[in-house]
């Protein structure tokens, strides 16, 4: 499976007045402001790669070598909110978009799938050998950071707040106790590999 974004995510899931009631840094003091959105940009991304999972409203295609030998296709980053595509290209090259009638959007597991429609099978075409099956959905857990899971906003605060305190260079596989704490919060919404069945 090779994700690929198509509508990235209208802001991030904490803002700088979250970040800067944190630090307790002085109302209308400014100076470390491009360096605090820096790291919110940061902490995002490491907290994303660490969940598996993407947590403001954002759209992706996903790209699948062959239907699933199951009736599903699992998809990336949990929090389904839609799917809106499902295509397929045959050997000819020729793109066909597959009715929806014939499958479901599984919104409701996490992470998110597509389901065959009973009685229904998947495509029968031989399919081009080049990423043929692609799949457009919507996924994270909202359009604002109020929609996000607090324990993933208040790691992500936290893990800024050590980066702000001890910045330049950390002895290699040493994490501080905030850091600790951070990943204990955001481990109960951690995705694990599932299988495709």
């Amino acid at each position: 499976m090779n994700p690929v974004i198509k509508t990235g995510p209208a802001k991030y899931p904490v803002e700088l007045k979250e970040v800067k009631e944190q630090l307790n840094l002085t109302v209308g003091w400014t100076d470390d402001d491009e360096w605090l959105k820096r790291a919110i940009a940061v902490a995002t991304s490491k907290v994303e790669q660490y969940l598996k999972r993407r947590l403001i409203t954002q759209t992706w295609y996903a790209y699948y070598d062959a239907w699933p030998t199951g009736d599903a296709i699992v998809l990336p980053f949990g929090k389904l909110q839609s799917v809106t595509t499902v295509k397929y290209t045959e050997t000819s090259g020729t793109q066909t978009t597959w009715s929806a009638t014939e499958y479901n959007a599984d919104t409701d597991s996490d992470p998110g799938r597509v389901v065959l429609e009973y009685g229904y099978p998947w495509p029968s075409f031989d399919l081009n050998p080049l990423n043929p099956v692609e799949v457009e959905f919507v996924c994270g857990y909202g359009t604002t950071g109020s929609s996000v899971e607090p324990s993933i906003k208040h790691a992500m605060v936290m893990a800024i707040d050590d980066l702000y305190n001890n910045r330049g260079d950390k002895l290699v596989g040493v994490l501080s106790q905030d850091m600790r704490i951070s990943t204990g919060l955001l481990w109960p919404f951690r995705i694990f590999e599932r299988a495709t069945t």
